[in-house]
């Protein structure tokens, strides 16, 4: 009896490390899977390219509709025009106070394309297909189909996690520049036709400062946010467990990590691309 209690005390006093341990071990093995993802991408590109393409229409057309009416194409589209109306009217707001109203093209220009189509563009894909990539992922993992696959020789983590992260890189493109321009659109709107503002300034302003640049390195972020992305679903479904329960826990666990790790790569993105004391073109400054 005394050694039943000495045990559950040990085992008390000792659960802190062991769920510090269990931690680091879980992020290891995170990293080992998203390093082996990204390495195996070129063998995947070359031995599964039928698959990849099968990616690519199934995340284009398919359950996960990225471009089909309805899809993540119109989450996009419609959570790009909330935000953008919600810039366009604090933009508008705010240069009031200061008399600089005529400004608010330049601001529209450097806030849309820099950082919330980017980031409108990786939360909705993140929530539509990145769970469906968890799920997917997960349904094989809990039915042993996994190690079916290694079983047969067949690399389990380029054929099932390298092809969707490279058909997600493709497919957010065409994705990204809906969000964009529905941004766009959404901030003259509020700022031209319904805050009355002059539509000649304002588009000389925004053609000032908007760069092929800045939609190059904008563009890269919406691919490197995709990348991410599906690496953290593709990695939770990949090591989920707990029978179908587990699956559903594991996509609301990736989905909050996703988010999670792309507010923290937009700033860092941000301060790389455009350096801590950002310049805008076309204005001297």
């Amino acid at each position: 009896m005394v050694d039943i209690d000495v045990r559950y005390r040990l085992r008390r006093a000792t659960a802190p490390a062991h769920r510090v341990v269990d931690g680091l071990a879980s992020i290891g093995r995170h990293v080992t899977f998203y390093c082996k993802t990204i390495a195996s991408m070129p063998f995947a590109l070359i031995h599964y390219r039928k698959h990849v393409l099968a990616q690519i229409s199934e995340v284009s057309f398919g359950t996960n509709s990225v471009l089909s009416g309805g899809g993540t194409i119109g989450i996009v589209f419609a959570m790009s025009l909330a935000a953008a109306m919600m810039l366009g009217v604090e933009t508008q707001r705010g240069l009031e106070l200061v008399g600089m109203t005529t400004m608010s093209g330049m601001l529209s220009a450097i806030a849309n394309t820099r950082e919330l189509a980017p980031v409108v563009v990786a939360i909705a894909l993140a929530a539509k297909v990145g769970t469906g990539f968890t799920a997917q992922v997960g349904a094989m993992r809990i039915s042993d189909e996994i190690d079916a696959l290694d079983a047969m020789a067949i690399r389990s983590i380029p054929f099932l996690a390298s092809t969707r992260v490279l058909a997600a890189m493709v497919c957010v493109i065409p994705i990204y520049m809906v969000g964009l321009l529905a941004s766009y659109l959404s901030t003259r709107l509020v700022i031209v036709v319904w805050g009355g503002a002059s539509a000649g300034t304002y588009d000389y302003f925004f053609h000032l400062a908007l760069s092929p640049q800045d939609l190059v390195y904008s563009a890269l972020k919406a691919v490197v946010f995709a990348a991410v992305v599906s690496l953290v679903h593709c990695a939770y479904g990949y090591y989920a467990s707990g029978g179908p329960s587990g699956v559903g826990q594991a996509a609301g666990r990736a989905l909050r990590t996703a988010i999670l790790a792309i507010g923290i790569l937009d700033v860092l993105m941000t301060f790389a691309l455009w350096g801590l004391v950002p310049q805008i073109p076309g204005l001297g400054i």
